[in-house]
């Protein structure tokens, strides 16, 4: 019998050890959402709102000044809509956690059925999911009750500032090579340039975003291409309209 029970547990383990080589980039999920909605909104935000003056037929110094606005404010919105954000998750992972410690103080019994509970619905055979149980609360419980009851693990963890300031640094560099552009173009090839360069670079931060994600790097790239396309050629169309207008 003790020979069968360390049988299942190696195997359990193996199960362990696959899942964890099968996904190891889950621990790029946090900076990689922040990091990928930042540039793209910096590219897309910063290289529409340049057209939409642009195609109005604005002097070169209003084009850029639109321009540096666009990267400045821009940035500062990211950092604190995805501090904001992350923080309200992070508020409800610690009220979790102080829920989760208080009964484990108070049914320790209780907690152990439901971990077990837990693994007996995930395959393992009863007498293994209480030993598994029973040896992961001996160790942490409140570590294995936050991560296989709620989900919640130091990889996947809500960071605030973390998320905030790598959501403005990258919809800062984003925004910056469209302004550059406008720097170096001449008023009569802006629109075309400011153009080419930004569908470039969001067809590139598509397909980086998605190898890193282990996805398709062509999917990924159409996808964020396709959407940077209509936004800048309704912002420019809006720009183009009101020109006339004026």
């Amino acid at each position: 019998m003790r020979a069968w029970r360390m049988e299942n547990s190696l195997c359990a383990l193996n199960i362990m050890a696959k899942r964890h080589l099968e996904m190891h980039l889950t621990h790029r999920i946090g900076w990689l959402r922040a990091a990928v909605l930042g540039a793209n909104d910096g590219v897309i935000s910063t290289a529409s709102l340049i057209l939409g003056v642009a195609a109005a037929h604005a002097s070169h110094t209003a084009i850029l000044t639109a321009g540096v606005a666009s990267l400045v404010a821009g940035a500062m919105a990211m950092a604190a809509g995805e501090f904001v954000s992350v923080s309200s998750q992070s508020d409800m992972e610690k009220a979790a956690t102080d829920l989760e410690r208080k009964e484990l103080e108070t049914d320790s019994v209780g907690e152990h059925k439901e971990l077990a509970n837990i693994y007996i619905k995930r395959g393992l055979t009863p007498e293994l999911a209480k030993d598994v149980a029973q040896q992961l609360m001996a160790h942490d419980a409140l570590d294995a009750h936050l991560r296989d009851e709620l989900g919640i693990s130091e990889t996947l963890k809500a960071r605030p500032l973390q998320a905030a300031l790598t959501s403005a640094v990258t919809y800062a560099s984003g925004a910056l090579l469209p302004l550059l552009t406008v720097l170096v173009a001449p008023q009569s090839w802006l629109i075309v340039l400011v153009s080419a360069v930004s569908l470039v670079l969001l067809a590139v931060l598509g397909g980086v975003a998605a190898r890193a994600g282990g996805a398709g790097v062509i999917g990924g790239a159409l996808r964020v291409l396709l959407w940077g396309a209509l936004a800048m050629a309704v912002t420019a169309g809006i720009g183009a309209l009101f020109g006339a207008i004026a």
